[in-house]
């Protein structure tokens, strides 16, 4: 079975020009030079998969496939693929292997491959979807009145929207945002790196809202197929009674629309259902909640993946591995 280099596998993808980000050859790129290791592997030219692999002390690594894009990976008519990944793992001292699906289904064809219901997802497995169809009338008309009022109030406050390249800049404005909200931020390499790797080839951008040529949010945005995901955003504490978020998500909409994209993934909610959701949005705002209140009004309809599946190669070190989890989780 064929091990794919960074060029080959981006060639190997264009027939699936509706794969995850996190299974493109830019995304691996990335996740190697940041402690992962990244091989591809196809069979036959038909089944394939961008494995990571994240090192741990003693050589021990664990195995992570995110967003698989085609279900015949997980038939039994795969037993030599899954058999070529099992190989790959073990060479690389693999206490288990992680599959994150990119399909809300309940994987019932993963019973009797070996894989087990893990209690731990590494993306958020709840997520909302902007559907991006219709004319951009239909779009807004579909969001909530209150994001409505607040793109336009943007619009008329003199709040405007454009490509931006400063980097260092988007990184102050990242650690602002951190800082405020209390979420983890990435190293300025790390942005650079995201922008240098999907950028030149179109994929992806840097959009900034300013007042009077003052920057007052950004986001970044990556396109591929018919699907757009909003992955990072920040905002600084200025004019903030401008409303640029909304203005800003709205043009990263329209960016998207501009390359086929039919799809706008908003990336990451509470793992509640939506009764919970709407109950409580209003007055939680730990985790993810605070997020959600924003992204709730774009119109965009809840998603979650399937929980990940866990194929289990170490059971004692499994066992540790779920004990450490727990203890950092309560």
């Amino acid at each position: 079975m064929p091990v794919l280099s960074f060029d080959e596998w981006k060639q190997y993808l264009e027939k699936y020009p509706d794969a995850h980000l996190l299974q493109t050859a830019e995304w691996g790129a990335l996740k190697s030079s940041f402690g992962w290791n990244v091989v591809r592997i196809v069979q036959d030219r038909e089944i394939g998969a961008q494995i990571l692999f994240r090192e741990l002390p003693l050589g021990f690594t664990i195995a992570y496939i995110p967003k698989p894009f085609f279900k015949s990976q997980m038939t039994g008519g795969s037993d030599q693929f899954w058999g070529e990944v099992d190989l790959v793992c073990r060479q690389k001292k693999a206490i288990f292997l992680k599959l994150e699906l990119d399909s809300g289904d309940d994987p019932v064809e993963l019973s009797g491959t070996g894989f087990i219901r893990s209690p731990h997802n590494i993306q958020p497995p709840r997520t909302l979807i902007v559907d991006l169809t219709g004319s951009e009338d239909d779009i807004l008309a579909r969001m909530k009145q209150k994001c409505r009022y607040n793109i336009r109030l943007a619009q008329k406050k003199k709040v405007t929207v454009r490509s931006w390249d400063d980097l260092e800049g988007f990184y102050a404005m990242m650690q602002i945002t951190g800082e405020r909200d209390g979420f983890g931020v990435h190293s300025l390499l790390y942005y650079r790196q995201v922008y240098e790797l999907f950028q030149p080839d179109g994929l992806a951008d840097i959009l900034v809202a300013e007042y009077e040529h003052n920057p007052l949010a950004a986001l970044m945005v990556i396109a591929r197929g018919k699907r757009s995901w909003y992955i990072y955003g920040a905002s600084n504490n200025q004019e903030r009674n401008r409303m640029p978020t909304y203005l800003l998500q709205w043009e990263a909409m329209r960016w998207a629309r501009s390359r086929g994209c039919s799809q706008y993934d908003l990336w990451g909610i509470p793992d509640e259902d939506e009764v919970t959701l709407e109950a409580q949005f209003m007055e939680r705002s730990d985790g993810l909640w605070g997020v959600y209140r924003f992204k709730r009004g774009f119109g965009g309809k809840i998603r979650r993946d399937a929980q990940s599946r866990d194929r289990v190669y170490m059971p004692w070190l499994y066992r540790i591995y779920l004990l450490v989890l727990g203890r950092r989780r309560g």
